[in-house]
């Protein structure tokens, strides 16, 4: 009778495991995602600069090793549940200690931590690194509360301050930089007032823009087209409006795009003379009348 009773309870608890399990697996299918998306976990897919390639698949490995674990552990919990569940009012064997399992508890924690640090340590290098002759260099000035762009080589003289050619955005104007691809691009932040920080979510990359002190970083786009910006710092009242737009466009167009600027083209004209859209086409301008009575 009692064998009985434990066949039947270990059938039930191999029924709801594998409920669960199947469960866990219709979920990605009933919310309509492919195989990528799921295994994604919610992070952008673009990926357009080498930078953003490695800290994919660094966070995706690590996000799978740790299912994988977690997977393991629970199966242990279960398999103790089944295994060793009550069968009568007499306690079991007593074990003071397994020097084995003590071990592997010990040391396998250690070596995770180990091949974490040594894949984030070569990556945040990579990531960090600077060349000592990059292909182009744009400044990124961010203000309350919106960003100027300015391009340092239409002023090859340095003859004084406004010369490059530059964007500025305001309330009505998301403003549009543009970039070239596969080239090196060294970005130059520069704050006059509060704390930014630079956040494009598809180069998985940001970095914060301080009044007073110029950071710097270096990418290489490998793929045309528009991503969207943002500022990640809290920096006031409108702080969710510092939308703005990376574009992305061949050597060639860049070049020619710089040329219509200097010419005395704006930014929108000289977009549309290299056969771009000439506004922002992944997010819009905020209304930042509080009294205006719509959704901002």
């Amino acid at each position: 009778m009692v064998e009985s009773q434990s066949s039947a309870a270990s059938r039930k608890a191999r029924r709801t495991l594998g409920i669960a399990v199947s469960l866990g697996m219709l979920v990605p299918l009933l919310a309509g995602c492919t195989v990528s998306d799921a295994f994604a976990f919610g992070w952008p897919q673009r990926l357009p600069t080498p930078q953003s390639e490695q800290m994919f698949n660094m966070w995706i490995g690590s996000a799978i090793a740790a299912l994988a674990v977690g997977v393991f552990v629970w199966g242990l919990i279960f398999w103790c549940v089944i295994r060793y569940r009550k069968k009568s009012d007499e306690l079991p064997v007593q074990t003071r200690y397994n020097l084995p399992i003590e071990m592997l508890f010990t040391v396998t924690p250690f070596v995770v931590i180990a091949v974490l640090f040594y894949f984030t340590a070569v990556i945040q290098t990579d990531v960090n690194k600077i060349s000592e002759n990059p292909d182009r260099e744009i400044t990124l000035t961010a203000f309350k509360w919106n960003w100027e762009f300015s391009y340092p080589e239409t002023d090859p003289d340095g003859d004084g301050p406004g010369r490059p050619v530059a964007t500025v955005g305001n309330s009505d104007y998301i403003p549009v930089l543009v970039v070239p691809t596969d080239e090196t691009i060294l970005f130059t932040e520069v704050s006059n007032d509060v704390i930014h920080s630079f956040w494009v979510p598809d180069l998985l990359f940001k970095r914060d823009v301080m009044p007073g002190f110029n950071n710097q970083f270096e990418v290489t786009i490998t793929q045309e087209g528009a991503y969207v910006g943002r500022c990640a710092e809290l920096c006031g009242a409108y702080h969710s409006m510092m939308n703005f737009e990376l574009r992305a466009v061949s050597s060639e167009d860049y070049d020619e795009f710089l040329a219509h600027r200097v010419d005395g083209m704006s930014t929108p004209e000289a977009l549309e003379a290299i056969g771009q859209e000439p506004f922002a086409t992944t997010t819009k301008p905020f209304d930042t009348k509080p009294n205006s009575g719509k959704a901002s």
